[in-house]
């Protein structure tokens, strides 16, 4: 049996501290499944299992925010809810696992999806062993993003920064600073131009009282010239090359993909899944795994990259970006991101992969046909990988 994608719908992305931050995560999720059954026309009570990926789940997103954003929704109480967390991918994590059980035949309708409120992530403490008044002073914890109370028996080279990382990636795959801000400004101009031209319309749900007439990190007045004037964040030498402005933002949003088999929902789905693969390395190499997690879906898949039309790659950095465009060395790298991708777009972590996917399968129906990889990196070392194709 296979697993199609009916629709995907995802909030504009918005920048943290702007105009998505008074929004709670579960009312985000919330927005996103309402307008997908809205759109559809789909009997909520026949999902029979809504699948959200979540990377923090430190706060108002905790006691899973699946079967929260369901119930605030106003689906009925029989649909059930679970979330995942694959880190930046658990959004890609939940329609992978919602694939697999309509392919099973376990189900026939799933709404997966992802959900990230970066701007809203809190502080946390951890909780002391120790009794009662003798706990002594305690470390206090930013959940938004990256390694936080690490097991001290890891690695240490495995537990620097992701940014440390993307660093030591472009150094050494020999990606030059210039090339790196010369694709954060492309990825700016493709985003900007598409939202202009009207491309992502079909695929943008607006939260109530924060409308966006775009994603909020898209800047028109971008320049290499401007780019070359930030100063490198992670390195401790003056060579650095990765900056703010051509690293991925901080950011809230939500996106939701609408799976069934075939003609369990009346309509012409957008795509079909036929499919996915994860790929490990080391903790520190993480923005490289997608190239093998692609490599590995496109085999299983029957394809090639002489077969692939285009590809949708979260941009995490530039420099991994770039470092995926030359282990694809088959691949136009002309025929990814489009549209732009998330150095404009923006990267809240668990609603990501919805995007790629989602976006791909839309671009798939606009086309009439072709064959997509929506393909992303996580942090601590792990890719992954979907094959679309209509």
């Amino acid at each position: 049996m296979a697993t199609y994608i009916y629709d995907a719908v995802r909030t504009p992305f918005g920048r943290a501290g702007g105009a998505l931050s008074g929004t709670r995560p579960d009312d985000l999720a919330a927005i996103v499944m309402k307008a997908t059954v809205e759109r559809t026309g789909l009997d909520p009570a026949s999902i029979d299992d809504v699948v959200f990926g979540d990377a923090n789940q430190a706060g108002e997103d905790n006691r899973n925010v699946a079967r929260m954003g369901a119930l605030l929704a106003g689906f009925p109480t029989s649909v059930t809810g679970v979330t995942v967390n694959r880190l930046c991918a658990s959004s890609v994590e939940a329609v992978v696992q919602g694939s697999r059980a309509i392919d099973a035949g376990d189900v026939d309708i799933v709404l997966a999806g992802g959900v990230e409120s970066m701007s809203r992530a809190p502080f946390i403490v951890e909780k002391s062993p120790r009794p009662w008044p003798s706990v002594g002073n305690q470390t206090m914890w930013n959940t938004s993003i990256g390694w936080r109370m690490v097991n001290p028996s890891l690695p240490k080279h495995w537990t620097i920064s992701n940014g440390q990382s993307a660093e030591k990636i472009a150094r050494e795959w020999g990606i030059s600073r210039e090339a790196q801000d010369e694709f954060a400004v492309l990825s700016h101009r493709r985003a900007a131009a598409a939202w202009a031209e009207g491309v992502y319309d079909g695929e943008i749900v607006q939260v109530p009282g924060a409308e966006l007439a775009r994603d909020e990190g898209i800047r028109n007045d971008t320049s290499v010239e401007k780019l070359a004037g930030l100063k490198a964040l992670f390195a401790d030498d003056d060579q650095g090359s990765v900056t703010a402005g051509n690293s991925s933002p901080i950011n809230d949003g939500a996106s939701a993909v609408l799976l069934a088999r075939e003609g369990a929902i009346d309509g012409e789905p957008l795509a079909r899944i036929t499919a996915r693969a994860v790929h490990g390395v080391d903790p520190d190499d993480f923005p490289i795994a997608p190239i093998e997690a692609a490599n590995k879906a496109l085999e299983r898949a029957g394809r090639t990259w002489a077969d692939v039309d285009f590809v949708e790659l979260n941009e995490a950095f530039a420099s991994q970006s770039l470092a995926c465009l030359k282990g694809w060395p088959d691949f136009d790298p002309d025929r990814m991101n489009i549209h732009g991708g998330a150095l404009a777009i923006g990267h809240p972590l668990g609603a990501s992969g919805g995007r790629i996917i989602g976006h791909a399968a839309h671009e798939l129906a606009r086309r009439g046909g072709g064959v997509a990889v929506a393909a992303i990196c996580i942090g601590v070392g792990q890719g992954m990988a979907v094959v679309l194709e209509r």
